[in-house]
C-alpha cells in the first residue's frame, strides 16, 4: 500500500507492513513530509545503528515490533514493542538494533 493523496485518508493499513527487514541493513520510507513535520518509519536488521547524533527538532520514536537501545545524552534506554520515546531537540541520540526491530519516527518541526 502506498499512502497517496488520492487515497481515502480513513482507509486502515498495517503500518509495520510498509516497510521490510533487509539483511544488514537500515531501511526507511518517508510516510509523511510536510512543513512543520515528518513521519517516517524504519526498519533496522539485528545490531544495525544509527550513530549518535543531534536534530533540531523534538521528535518521537514508538517501536512497532522488536527491541532496540536509544541513546540520550549517552544514556541507554531500552524500548521495545508497543513502547516510545521522546527525543528532545538538541540533545545526542543514537538507536540500535537489539532485536530487528521498526520504528515510527514523528518528527515536529517549530
Amino acid at each position: 500500500m502506498s499512502l497517496e493523496p488520492r487515497e481515502a485518508p480513513a482507509t486502515p493499513f498495517d503500518i509495520a507492513g510498509l516497510v521490510e527487514y533487509q539483511k544488514d541493513s537500515v531501511v526507511s520510507r518517508t510516510l509523511i513530509k510536510k512543513e512543520k513535520g515528518t513521519i517516517t518509519l524504519f526498519a533496522f536488521d539485528k545490531e544495525n545503528s544509527l550513530s549518535e547524533h543531534t536534530a533540531p527538532f523534538d521528535a518521537l520514536l514508538h517501536v512497532l515490533d522488536g527491541e532496540a537501545e536509544i541513546g540520550i545524552d549517552g544514556k541507554p534506554h531500552q524500548v521495545r514493542a508497543g513502547q516510545a520515546i521522546v527525543l528532545p531537540a538538541n540533545h545526542p541520540h543514537s538507536v540500535k538494533a537489539v532485536t530487528a526491530f521498526k520504528m515510527v519516527l514523528t518528527m515536529i518541526r517549530s
